[in-house]
Formats: structure tokens, C-alpha cells, sequence
């Protein structure tokens, strides 16, 4: 079973001078992206008792996620999404992060979770972040953890009140996903790729930088690796993280090194199945940015 941990919300993406509503939100559409992957996944993240919570619950069952809390009597969250002529997103959040069921129902959803995801708002917002970040901390026992900051400054202004959030999930993680606009606004000023580096010095096996159409680069123990992005022609941007991510979690899995006692096998990742490893995940994101919205690859597609 392979376990995220975060926001799910409602996309309202405002494009040429229309309006259409989507199922999203960054762990959200790793789930989805795993569950398309023939991945076994659970969900755990607040979803309101409303119409906008009953699209998420159905778009996260009919792939075959499980849901594991029961909705909250609350509006659920949502996101406006703006896309410009480029196909880029920039987004207005309407978000509560607040997870009073994770309490009770904390540790035992995690029992047979051989991997663990988190990132996002769920890491860095309150109050949910500090259940967020001790459930995480407690699953490395038993599981591989990955994390993704994928920062949204329009929630978290400031980059000083978050780093040390986010390095702290960074340290705790045996696999880091970040994006080059990531780094840079974490670290203003610094080479996004230093900044991995001195991410992986805290202690991941991994640490992964998506640069958009130029390509993944990662450092692990084997050393720095980069490979280019296929060509495509770019219908919008959202959602390519995510499927990256969830290619990189299916990856993990498919060649065994996920769980905690395959800890050491992860960190022993060769110089040519991290290559192998980044192509995948890349082809996953250049299916994604080809199509519009939110939408990851099925295993077929790949």
C-alpha cells in the first residue's frame, strides 16, 4: 500500500474567458497519477461534506484510490486557477487545513504503508502541518518516505517562515521532488541545484529537480544525473509535477526498493537505473503537459 498525505481541493481553472471546475490539488493528483500506475494507494486529507467533496471522493474511488477519512461538514477547498497564453497556471487558494479525524484514526491508517507522501500546503500550513509532519515522522520506521514542497507562495508569502518546515520534511525523507521554482524561492539568490545538494546532505538517498523543458536533474549517493524532456507541444503545465511525482514513487516501487527495510537498496540506486528512473518520470510529465489539466498517464500510455 502506498499512502499520501494531503490537500485535496477543487481546480476552477479560468481560461480565454471560460470557467470549468476539476478535481485537484498536488497529493491529490499523486494519487490519482499511482492509482493509473497500478499502484495500491490510499488517500488521507480533508474533503468537505458538499458538492465539490462528493467530485473529489468520486474521482479518488473510481480510479481505485481508498479514502481513508470521513468527510468534515465543511465547504471543501478550492483553487482558482488562471492559465495565460504559455499554458502556465497561476492559482488563488480558498483553503482550511485543519485534520481534527487524522487524530484519532493515527497510526494505524499508515499499518502496511510501504511508502508515505507528502508536500505541498499539507506540509507547510496550519494547523494540519504539525499532524502532518509527526505522522510522517512516525511512518519512517516501516516506510520509504518522499516529499514534494511544491511551494505556493500565494498561500506562504514569505520563504523564511517555511524553510525550516520544509528542510525539516526534506531531512526526514528518503526521496525529495523539487521544482527549480521551488529552490529559487526558497533559496533567493542560490543555484537551485546547490540547494538540492545541500538537501541531500541532510540525508535523503535522493533529491530530484524538475526543470520544466529542460529536463530532471538528481544527486544521489551514485552522483548527479540529467536527462532531457521529450518534445511535446504544451496544452498547460498542471499537473506535470504531480505525475512526475508519481512516477517517481511507482518507480521506487516497481524495482522494490520501497519500505524501510529496502532503506540501504534505495540508497545503492546505480548511476543507470536513476537515468532509467528520470526518463520515466519525465515521459509521465510530457504526457500530462500534452493534454489539458490535471490528467497523469495510465501504465499503458507509458
Amino acid at each position: 500500500m502506498l499512502t499520501i498525505i494531503g490537500e485535496a481541493l477543487i481546480d476552477i481553472v479560468r481560461r480565454d474567458g471560460s470557467e470549468r471546475s476539476f478535481p485537484g490539488g498536488s497529493p491529490f493528483n499523486v494519487a490519482i497519477g499511482l492509482a493509473r500506475l497500478d499502484q495500491e494507494v490510499q488517500f488521507i486529507g480533508r474533503i468537505g461534506q458538499d458538492e465539490h467533496g462528493a467530485l473529489l471522493t468520486d474521482a479518488l474511488t473510481r480510479e481505485g484510490v481508498r479514502v481513508v477519512l470521513p468527510p468534515v461538514d465543511a465547504p471543501t477547498s478550492t483553487a482558482a486557477a488562471v492559465i495565460d497564453d504559455a499554458g502556465a497556471a497561476s492559482y488563488d487558494f480558498r483553503i482550511d487545513w485543519s485534520l481534527p479525524a487524522l487524530q484519532e484514526a493515527a497510526p494505524e491508517v499508515l499499518a502496511g504503508s510501504t511508502v508515505v507522501h507528502t508536500g505541498s500546503i499539507a506540509s507547510v500550513l496550519e494547523p494540519g502541518c504539525q499532524e502532518v509532519e509527526r505522522l510522517f515522522e512516525g511512518a519512517r520506521a516501516s516506510s520509504t518516505l518522499t516529499f514534494d514542497p511544491n511551494c505556493r507562495p500565494s498561500i506562504t508569502t514569505d520563504p523564511e517562515a517555511v524553510r525550516g518546515t520544509v528542510e525539516r520534511f526534506a531531512a526526514l525523507a528518503d526521496v525529495v521532488k523539487a521544482s527549480d521554482e521551488d529552490l529559487e524561492w526558497l533559496y533567493p539568490g542560490a543555484d537551485p541545484l546547490d540547494s538540492a545538494r545541500r538537501w541531500r546532505e541532510l540525508g535523503p538517498a535522493l533529491v530530484v529537480v524538475t526543470r520544466g523543458g529542460e529536463g530532471p536533474w538528481a544527486v544521489s549517493a551514485a552522483g548527479e544525473c540529467a536527462v532531457p524532456a521529450p518534445r511535446v507541444t504544451v496544452a498547460d503545465t498542471v499537473g506535470a509535477g504531480d505525475s512526475f511525482m508519481a512516477a517517481l514513487i511507482s518507480g521506487i516501487a516497481d524495482r522494490g526498493m520501497d519500505g524501510a527495510a529496502e532503506r540501504e537498496r534505495l540508497r545503492s540506486l546505480t548511476s543507470e537505473d536513476l537515468e532509467e528512473l528520470l526518463r520515466e518520470c519525465a515521459t509521465a510529465a510530457a504526457v500530462t503537459v500534452s493534454r489539458h489539466g490535471a490528467q497523469p498517464p495510465r501504465r499503458s500510455e507509458l
